[in-house]
């Protein structure tokens, strides 16, 4: 899991990277994000709609997924970037880890927050 100070510290904060962020969008998730000059680490969001999966058991299993997979590649993230991955299918839920973590990287690296090859590999 990601320390407190790497997380978005409530849901107005959110509000400057959805209207000035740029999207990376893929077939299951969706990455927004923005640079942020004002502070010296990145933030992570990760939001995971009702709609998607109606157990908050289900929805906080994905998030933490999510959050793990973005902890281990924090190395390679070199600017104070702020991220939202917005999950748009429960399909994510039974998705095997090396998959999920392939698909979590290709589009930090496809958004250029990820530009270091040495640090993105998740074993």
């Amino acid at each position: 899991m990601i320390g407190l100070r790497y997380r978005f510290p409530g849901h107005s904060s959110l509000r400057y990277v959805y209207t000035h962020g740029r999207v990376v969008r893929g077939p299951m998730l969706s990455l927004k994000y923005c640079l942020n000059p004002k502070r010296t680490e990145y933030r992570l969001a990760v939001v995971v709609s009702k709609k998607i999966m109606k157990s908050a058991v289900g929805r906080n299993r994905m998030r933490r997924r999510i959050y793990e997979l973005v902890r281990l590649l924090a190395p390679a993230i070199q600017e104070s970037y702020d991220l939202v991955i917005t999950v748009y299918n429960e399909q994510i839920m039974n998705l095997p880890s090396k998959e999920l973590s392939a698909r979590v990287q290709a589009q930090l690296r496809q958004s250029h927050v990820v530009q270091n090859p040495g640090h993105d590999k998740i074993t």
